[in-house]
């Protein structure tokens, strides 16, 4: 069964209800890329009339996560996951619609092709950027991501 945004979104109201309570809700998947959008409001904002950085953080991590999970899915294997490492950078306020996308679906691939081959952790780094409704990117994110088949 493939991953839709509604079923990741419907998923995120039961098991993660901060991302869902802070409106940050899958737009678009498919095998290489994911978007995701919040919009800033009243409870995801700081004290500077912005969105808070961890609302950043977690639509970004769901855009490369939601990949991760979709091909984990696909390989038919049982295969843990878990984010190593990260960064970001902000570039501008984050007001207003807040769009993520992660384009590196293509990364996971050799990851989890070697892990099922070896039975060892693989790690890989995907980006997902964060622009407004006019096209400027607000803020970037980088996750290091360990996939693991189980034996």
């Amino acid at each position: 069964m493939k991953l839709t945004p509604s079923k990741i979104n419907t998923f995120n109201l039961f098991k993660l209800p901060s991302v869902f309570l802070t409106g940050v809700r899958v737009k678009t998947i498919d095998d290489n890329s994911c978007t995701v959008k919040v919009k800033h409001r009243w409870i995801n904002q700081n004290p500077f009339k912005s969105m808070f950085w961890a609302v950043q953080g977690m639509a970004a991590e769901l855009s490369t996560g939601a990949l991760v999970l979709g091909k984990i899915r696909d390989s038919g294997k049982k295969v843990s996951m878990l984010v190593t490492n990260n960064n970001a950078s902000f570039t501008k306020k984050a007001t207003g619609r807040i769009i993520f996308t992660c384009k590196d679906g293509h990364l996971i691939d050799e990851a989890l092709k070697k892990s099922i081959e070896t039975g060892e952790g693989e790690t890989f780094w995907m980006q997902a950027i964060g622009t407004n409704q006019d096209g400027v990117v607000v803020s970037t994110f980088n996750f290091e991501w360990s996939v693991r088949v189980k034996r």
